[in-house]
């Protein structure tokens, strides 16, 4: 299925989770000279403008994004990932919002690659013009999914790498395929740091999907989870989400633990609101 674009989800609680997790992992590889490459499943556009009809139409990323734009009281990391997010806009204004390949691109030094998959051929072509200027030699873009894509990049040349793999969990064979994927790349290359976002429903898949994730026997492992709402009376939509870490910074633990109290209150909707955050660091 290719019926889902994330314009009308940019920017949303779950966005600001999985990009200011993503955005402490690049900073702690940036904090070693020995280049890395950033491998990106599942694309997307890349980049969004927050005032068309994808993104007006829910306007998820005011629950999102804009209550920490003119928050005061941030963590020094969360402050910094704002900082990034209004780099990417007018002083004062929010008018767009980077997906993670933009994010991604703002860490990138000279020696550092990155590839980005995207199957959708709409977004496909918005990836294209988004990253129409970036250097030929550092970014390659692919239309093709990333399950399979990643394949022909691991291991990397310089035996480090971030790896976001984050599908829109359309169909339920998404979740079997993250931990499918998951296998394969670890045998392909153990050491990498590998992100896997995704959402907190009311249906077993995602809980099913962790612990077989868990099952792998990762030798590190972290599990950061924002639930900003009650889960809804009719047992649909989307409570909350998460990220699941294999071998994580072993400082992550510590700046989760700072900064996530302030973006569970900034991000609340109600007062089911909390955060949970598991791990296994050896």
């Amino acid at each position: 299925m290719l019926s889902y674009r994330h314009a009308f989800h940019a920017g949303n609680h779950a966005d600001v989770l999985k990009h200011y997790v993503l955005s402490l992992v690049l900073d702690y590889f940036n904090q070693k000279p020995t280049p890395y490459w950033y491998i990106d499943t599942h694309a997307g556009a890349g980049f969004y403008a927050l005032k068309d009809a994808f993104s007006q139409k829910n306007g998820e990323f005011e629950t999102g994004i804009a209550r920490l734009i003119d928050a005061q009281r941030l963590s020094p990391t969360l402050s910094h990932f704002v900082d990034n997010i209004q780099s990417f806009n007018e002083k004062k204004l929010l008018d767009f919002y980077p997906g993670s390949p933009k994010i991604a691109e703002r860490f990138l030094r000279a020696d550092d690659k990155m590839r980005l998959f995207e199957l959708h051929p709409k977004d496909y072509q918005l990836l294209l013009e988004n990253f129409i200027n970036a250097k030929s030699r550092q970014t390659k873009v692919a239309q093709q999914n990333g399950f399979d894509g990643i394949k022909a990049c691991l291991p990397p040349p310089p035996r480090r790498a971030v790896v976001l793999i984050d599908p829109p969990y359309e169909v339920k064979d998404d979740y079997v395929l993250v931990v499918d994927c998951i296998k394969d790349s670890l045998k392909r290359f153990a050491t990498g740091t590998y992100m896997i976002w995704y959402p907190l429903l009311q249906r077993p898949e995602p809980q099913q999907m962790l612990q077989n994730l868990q099952k792998l026997n990762p030798k590190n492992w972290l599990n950061i989870s924002l639930t900003v709402q009650s889960p809804s009376e009719n047992g649909y939509g989307m409570h909350g989400s998460s990220v699941f870490i294999i071998n994580p910074p072993y400082v992550l633990p510590a700046l989760l633990n700072e900064s996530m109290p302030i973006l569970t209150e900034l991000l609340s909707l109600d007062e089911a609101a909390n955060y949970q955050l598991t791990s296994h660091m050896t």
